[in-house]
């Protein structure tokens, strides 16, 4: 896997995972809800640790920096 995302989003990414754990274990978001937010936050997070995102391949997305030419 070729890295696909760039340092602003993958901080981005983790930023948001942290609030949505904060939220989540603070009891101010919960039921069904809280637990589909708290699966999002963990896809984030493991999309922000491999810098990779699925997502991007079939939209034919790169946030990463252009590769310098030779």
């Amino acid at each position: 896997m070729k890295k696909n995302m760039g340092i602003a989003d993958r901080l981005i990414r983790l930023i948001i995972a942290a609030i949505i754990a904060v939220l989540y274990f603070t009891d101010i978001v919960t039921g069904t809800f809280g637990i589909i937010l708290l699966i999002l936050a963990a896809i984030f997070l493991l999309t922000s640790m491999f810098g990779y995102c699925p997502l991007y391949c079939p939209l034919k997305m790169k946030t990463t920096p252009p590769e310098p030419e030779e």
